[in-house]
């Protein structure tokens, strides 16, 4: 499903930009544009980084976050929204308070705390501000299996643990909640469990063999972003863009000696 009118539905995303392509802001943007959508932006970090390492981080400034927030929505109001990269309490702090008045558009937050090269994204003092101020505003929360972990508290390791996960999560924050398994040990497939208070899915991909690839948890959530931008609901979102990334990792290129995800396969 790709938006083929003239005028383009917007969606914005707020993270970090990753300076090796392959995830943050970069994956998004080109997510929503293989999506058919005008994507915009909020950058709160820059990152040095490739697809083996992070090698710096400098914060944006959250006046100068909500600034760019502002600048958005001024002329280009989006139809949906994703957060991924955060970083600090007063980022987060800025995005709650801009989205906890008027009437807003869909809120997918990503809670990108650990890269996968194990560097850290968001601060621990952070987690609290996540928990408390962001999800209870949040249409969905897309948490890997070690992020998922840490917000209900204790160690997910099967399918069990995360259809538990998923609706723990529903009713703590009220957010719907699309718990990804993909890092379940001895899993021949990519599971994932959403939930949100009526629908429960279990949504399966096989594992793609020999590719390692960068960015996948925000190409995921942009998908969800960009589809319901297009209009398709929540669980159609999801359902959407589980196969998006499925794809996405299929279909991966390289880049130098890298894999990086296919975000424009279907053309």
């Amino acid at each position: 499903m790709k938006q083929t009118a003239t005028t383009l539905p917007v969606a914005l995303t707020i993270a970090g930009s990753d300076s090796g392509g392959g995830a943050g802001i970069q994956a998004d943007l080109k997510t929503f544009a293989a999506l058919g959508t005008h994507g915009t932006s909020a950058i709160t970090c820059l990152t040095a980084q490739n697809p083996k390492a992070v090698t710096g981080i400098q914060a944006a400034t959250p006046v100068m976050v909500k600034k760019q927030i502002e600048a958005v929505f001024a002329e280009l109001k989006p139809a949906a929204v994703k957060t991924g990269m955060l970083f600090s309490t007063p980022i987060i702090r800025v995005i709650t308070q801009f989205f906890s008045t008027g009437e807003r558009p869909p809120l997918i937050v990503d809670p990108v705390m650990i890269a996968t090269s194990g560097a850290r994204l968001l601060k621990p003092s952070a987690i609290k501000a996540m928990r408390e101020e962001l999800l209870p505003l949040a249409t969905l929360v897309t948490p890997n299996l070690d992020e998922a972990a840490l917000l209900v508290k204790r160690p997910l390791a099967s399918v069990d643990d995360l259809r538990a996960a998923a609706r723990e999560i529903f009713e703590t924050y009220g957010c719907a909640a699309l718990v990804k398994g993909g890092h379940l040990k001895a899993s021949r497939e990519a599971i994932d469990i959403f939930f949100d208070g009526q629908n429960e899915f279990l949504l399966t991909a096989p594992f793609v063999r020999g590719v390692s690839t960068h960015g996948t948890g925000c190409t995921y959530s942009a998908a969800i972003t960009g589809y319901l931008a297009l209009g398709c609901d929540l669980p159609l979102a999801v359902q959407l863009g589980k196969n998006f990334i499925t794809q996405a990792i299929a279909q991966s290129q390289k880049a130098a000696r890298h894999s990086v995800l296919n975000c424009f396969w279907e053309q």
